[in-house]
């Protein structure tokens, strides 16, 4: 979105020594990103107001023209052109050499230089609007026609951002930093948050008188969910003129094509205040205006000469006879602003959100008034723009009467009012606040405070009152971000690192996709959960079956996968372009239509989805083709740690060819199929010159193995050593109580089960275990001392607790 500065500065008084670094920081840490700011009077250096003294016929060029032009210094210059339209005494714009022009407006800048054109010295340049960007201030009505601006009183040698009051500077907003935010879509709005900002004071509005009556006016809100709030003004006597320039400038700085002055008011109010405003010609609307649904098939043509086919869900305006406008969106071509118009019915209304966006998007078409539609704006805001509107019609129309006024409010909305703790405040922002300070914040920005000890009532303003303030973590995010979020001290979060969970269902589906892709040298595919129709029936899937989208990509492409069959005929088709044969698979989810889950406590209700993983093999040889897709399936348990998968023919698959196919098995239950698809399947999906076979499993039902627990140590900073002991203990003692004295013993890092002997040497109801021990220490190297000392300790321990024989040692 583009601001025009000066614009701005209507509404409030910025600091003087405001520079646009520091506001473009400012806004973009406290409010919105701020992309980039431009400068008019800058794009304009080097541009002066001319004016044309004489023109001659140049002596070697019939097209063009010698002319004599003062362009402010001592003697006039001579500048050699080829305008249509030169005359003596015309005002135009000359472009002094060292500026920068685009040639006829098109390619890159070049810097205009003294130079001779067809023998005769040129020292600048007379210029056409589009040469200098500003086409749309001055459209041309033929080719080569210079700028003419005789009309404006200006004197010969004045800059021309000073002369036609350019000197401006145009912010360009990012629109996603205004999604959440619809009070900024207006210059109003975004001044009153820099007046928040820097402690300014913002202007209101003019005070307007209304009319008491209807002037015959009447107004019927049929559908109450989706207008909040309809006003309607009668004006009569209204020209359908030019605007004066400062207007036309305004909106042309924001990116807005002036039209007429009663459409450039409507435009004007909707940038000043954000709240869009229409104009219908009253005397082509019959009986009352209705605000309703659109009647299934009925046509409406817009502005822009687009017929629509209308459904129920569609909010029209609407008179007696038919619909007159798209609500929200745009009017209609033949009952809107004409050029013999001369009394308006002028609509300033507040339309559901929700309605307005779902229409828009049905039809593609989005607006300036649609975008701030869509946002949420506020039903009070009307109140702001017929005051605007108002005063622009009694200024620039004196001889308009504002005859009739109505105004259908059946929606009031509700200021919101939250209640927030103190406490809550200070412990979440890491400050002490004081009431003054926090009543500061909030009041700069519209918010109404009290206190009531540690508890606040906070009113939230009409204008955030649409969704965008509803909790106190939203009033805390205002209180922090007026602070500055940079005044915020950084303090690190306090990290505990926990043991892993082991997500074996996660970790077998990452397997699943690298035993495919590296093992068995297969594609891994992509594609959009929405498929052709061609293809799901093609592959004999049952569209009843399938989730059916509101609002489909393409009509053809309305409904969602239930099987990952279409999608892969669709794959195969596409890629058969480029390759005889090929290996290709995807695991991603399937959407059932036969049940639902709720995700939030207002019941909100989301499809069940299944992952499924389906591949594709496609060459010229079933049988190998076959085989080689069942041998993936057949090891596929050999790498990714999963139960084993076994064949049997139970069902054959809608798509396969009747004999070659098989289902897969886990435990008896059916999880997959393989097969040859059809030859029938392979022509309606436009599958030529090859053969392919599919197979599909449902990852859900598949089962992962567990696997053991690795743990982590260090590798030993010093060398461990290593020895055999063995000793005999009585039948019934177990390894595990041996492992456990030994183990405990100071310095062993290791001990592992070697052997086990019984025999007539040992006695009856012997045995002698070998075990190896690895010994060592963090501090240094132990010396054979060190070493025989542990060595008897374990064998001590051994015979202590276990009675192991430890002769020898």
């Amino acid at each position: 979105m583009k601001l025009s500065l000066n614009w701005i500065k209507k509404y409030v008084n910025l600091p003087k020594d405001l520079t646009m670094t520091k506001l473009s920081y400012d806004l973009t840490m406290c409010t919105v990103e701020v992309e980039d700011t431009v400068s008019i009077k800058k794009n304009l250096n080097g541009f002066v107001v001319g004016r044309i003294l004489t023109v001659e016929s140049h002596p070697d060029a019939d097209k063009l023209r010698v002319c004599k032009v003062d362009v402010g210094d001592t003697e006039p210059s001579t500048i050699v052109c080829g305008g249509v339209n030169l005359a003596p005494n015309q005002l135009t714009v000359v472009a002094v050499p060292g500026a920068m022009v685009s040639w006829h407006g098109e390619g890159d800048p070049v810097e205009i230089k003294p130079s001779k054109l067809r023998g005769v010295m040129s020292y600048g340049m007379i210029c056409s609007s589009n040469e200098i960007g500003l086409e749309d201030l001055f459209p041309t009505t033929q080719p080569a026609e210079i700028m003419d601006i005789t009309n404006f009183d200006i004197k010969p040698g004045t800059p021309v951002a000073e002369a036609l009051d350019l000197d401006d500077i145009i912010i360009d907003i990012d629109n996603k930093s205004l999604t959440n935010r619809p009070d900024l879509w207006g210059h109003y709005g975004m001044a009153r948050e820099l007046a928040a900002i820097y402690g300014c004071q913002l202007k209101p509005f003019d005070k307007v008188e209304l009319p008491k009556t209807t002037d015959g006016l009447s107004i019927v809100i049929d559908s109450k969910e989706c207008c909040a709030r309809y006003a309607g003004l009668v004006v009569k006597n209204i020209k359908n003129v030019p605007s004066p320039f400062a207007i036309q400038s305004l909106l042309w700085r924001v990116g807005v094509r002036p039209i007429s002055l009663p459409v450039d008011i409507t435009n004007y109010v909707m940038l000043a205040t954000g709240q869009p405003t229409h104009g219908f010609d009253r005397n082509h609307i019959k009986g009352s205006i209705h605000v309703r649904r659109a009647f299934a098939g009925e046509k409406l043509e817009l502005l822009d000469g687009d017929i629509l086919t209308l459904t129920t869900e569609d909010l029209v305006i609407a008179d007696e006879k038919a619909a007159v406008a798209l609500a929200g969106v745009m009017g209609g071509k033949l009952d809107s602003i004409l050029s013999e118009t001369t009394e308006l019915i002028v609509e300033v209304a507040n339309f559901d959100a929700l309605s307005i966006r779902r229409t828009a998007q049905r039809f593609d078409l989005r607006t300036e008034a649609s975008s701030r539609f869509e946002k949420g704006i506020d039903p009070q805001r009307v109140d702001d723009a017929l005051a605007v509107i108002v005063s622009m019609l009694n200024r620039e129309f004196p001889e308009a009467e504002i005859s009739g006024y109505v105004d259908n409010y059946p929606m009031p909305l509700e200021e919101a009012k939250i209640r927030v703790s103190l406490t809550f405040l200070r412990k979440r922002l890491g400050k002490e606040l004081s009431e003054q300070q926090i009543d500061k914040y909030l009041k700069s920005l519209g918010f109404e405070v009290s206190f009531n000890g540690d508890d606040m009532l906070v009113k939230v303003p009409s204008w955030r009152s649409t969704g965008d303030i509803s909790i106190p973590d939203d009033i805390l995010e205002e209180i922090a971000r007026l602070m500055g979020y940079e005044n915020f001290e950084y303090v690190p979060p306090t990290v505990v690192l926990e043991k892993a969970i082991n997500q074996r269902g996660a970790c077998m589906e990452r397997a699943l996709r690298e035993y495919l892709a590296f093992r068995c040298g297969m594609q891994e595919i992509f594609t959009y959960p929405w498929i052709e129709d061609e293809y799901i029936l093609a592959s004999g899937a049952d569209m009843s079956e399938m989730l059916e989208l509101s609002m489909p990509p393409a009509p053809n492409e309305s409904h969602l996968r239930s099987t990952l069959v279409p999608g892969l005929l669709k794959s195969v088709f596409t890629n058969l372009r480029y390759y005889e044969s090929f290996r290709i698979f995807e695991l991603t989810q399937i959407f059932k239509n036969n049940n639902y889950h709720s995700i939030n406590e207002t019941l909100e209700m989301l499809p069940n989805m299944a992952r499924h993983l389906g591949a594709a093999f496609v060459g010229n040889d079933a049988r190998v083709l076959f085989r080689e897709a069942k041998g993936v399936v057949e090891h596929m348990h050999t790498g990714t740690q999963m139960e084993k998968l076994s064949f049997a023919q139970i069902q054959k698959p809608m798509w396969a060819e009747d004999k070659l196919w098989i289902n897969i098995l886990l435990n008896d239950e059916l999880v997959g199929e393989i097969g040859l698809v059809s030859p029938k399947v392979t022509r309606d999906a436009g599958i030529r010159r090859s053969v392919t076979v599919i197979f599909e499993l449902d990852v859900e039902k598949l089962k992962p193995l567990a696997s053991r627990n690795n743990v982590f140590t260090h590798l030993p900073e010093y060398p461990r050593v290593n020895f055999d002991l063995s000793i005999t203990f009585d039948e019934s003692v177990k390894w595990s109580d041996i492992y456990e004295v030994a183990f405990k013993t100071g310095s062993v890092k290791d001990v592992r089960f070697i052997d086990e002997y019984r025999g007539s040497q040992i006695g009856e109801n012997k045995k002698s275990v070998t075990f190896r021990t690895w010994i060592g220490s963090d501090e240094g190297t132990l010396t054979s001392d060190k070493i025989d000392l542990v060595t008897k300790q374990i064998a001590k321990k051994l015979n202590k607790r276990l009675g192991g024989d430890i002769r020898g040692l």
